[in-house]
């Protein structure tokens, strides 16, 4: 990975009440696996990021980043950690845009729950807005924003065949089960009455079309997961967070993108939930998106809305999912204390799609 400019580097924070690791237990499996140098062990967390809890481990001189389930949450594919391990190290022999795999834990004796360690992509990582000194013109997030649909292109045409991964999912069916799955999770997550999410479901169940066909699938696409060279913002050194990748149906990936790309144009609501750097002149709106994509595949994405409002709902759940967990106790994150607002404006935007059957201005 290139080396980076500290000050622009995504930075860690000193880590959060109630989620700190067991330093001792952490510098015996370092030591077992010929990681660090010697000294003192200092772990801070990154403070963004909904889902896996991501720390950044300095022993002496030598840094990695260590994921770990968040504390409080049962078992299922978004965080077991393991198997994203297991993902990063079979992609890595034939798609450079990942970060290497150094140690995996499945003992859960060692710090209370699975983990793994791996290099550190140092780079910038655009979350809720622009880093002081990191070019941010017209023309810069046109080049990211296409670079970025590039790269999502990138990884749907990588063979996963020949990377050991064609185990790693079903494609065949792959659209009836996200919809249907992703309602079910809905359900289970429900707090209180949603009425714009429960008209998508009944959409998105009456208007699903076939599978288009099969991919290696990200399926958390976006710029907060993207690490860019501070050289040319324009050049993607790493993809992380792949926690929910499989093989599916591309499109579905595409939707979940266009979920979390924000327009200037979109409503206030969604404006403030946080990730609208995607707003910023110059980059491509949803249409723009959607035209990038089928360019560099060469395929002709139909019905975009539904992917869309597909990725709408699931993003909207994903929220309530966190949220539920907050209103039980599970998790004291004062981020999640309103995490029911975004859910409403979402649903609301999703409505807004389906109603007009358009992804933007």
């Amino acid at each position: 990975m290139s080396a980076a400019p500290r000050d622009v580097i995504d930075a860690p924070v000193a880590v959060r009440p109630g989620e700190a690791l067991d330093l001792d237990a952490l510098a015996r499996f370092l030591r077992e696996h010929s990681l660090g140098d010697s000294g003192e062990i200092v772990v801070q967390q990154f403070p963004r990021g909904f889902s896996n809890l991501t720390y950044l481990v300095r022993s002496g001189s030598a840094e990695y980043i260590l994921r770990r389930p968040p504390f409080g949450v049962g078992k299922g594919v978004a965080h077991d950690v393991v198997r994203e391990a297991g993902v990063l190290s079979a992609l890595g022999a034939v798609y450079h845009k990942v970060p290497r795999i150094l140690a995996v834990c499945r003992d859960e004796a060692v710090l209370g729950a699975p983990f793994y360690l791996m290099e550190r992509a140092l780079g910038i990582i655009l979350r809720d807005r622009i880093p002081a000194g990191v070019a941010s013109a017209p023309d810069d997030m046109r080049r990211l924003s296409e670079a970025a649909i590039d790269t999502l292109a990138e990884i749907h045409a990588v063979d996963y065949t020949a990377a050991g991964l064609g185990a790693l999912g079903t494609p065949v069916g792959y659209v009836e089960r996200q919809v249907t799955g992703w309602i079910k999770r809905g359900e289970a997550a429900s707090t209180g009455p949603q009425p714009d999410l429960l008209r998508i479901a009944h959409w998105l169940s009456d208007s699903r079309p076939a599978d288009s066909g099969a991919a290696l699938i990200h399926n958390d696409f976006k710029y907060d997961n993207l690490v860019l060279d501070p050289a040319n913002t324009a050049s993607i050194l790493a993809v992380l967070d792949w926690e929910m990748a499989t093989i599916g149906d591309p499109l579905m990936d595409l939707g979940t993108s266009l979920a979390y790309w924000v327009e200037g144009t979109d409503p206030p609501a969604m404006q403030a939930l946080g990730i609208g750097v995607t707003a910023l002149p110059g980059n491509l709106g949803r249409r723009g998106v959607l035209a990038r994509y089928e360019a560099a595949t060469g395929k002709v994405v139909p019905h975009p809305v539904f992917y869309y409002a597909f990725g709408l709902f699931k993003v909207a759940v994903i929220a309530q999912q966190i949220y539920a967990r907050f209103v039980k106790g599970f998790t004291k994150d004062p981020r999640f204390a309103h995490l029911d607002r975004a859910v409403a404006a979402i649903g609301a935007a999703a409505v807004q799609a389906v109603d007009q059957d358009r992804l933007g201005a």
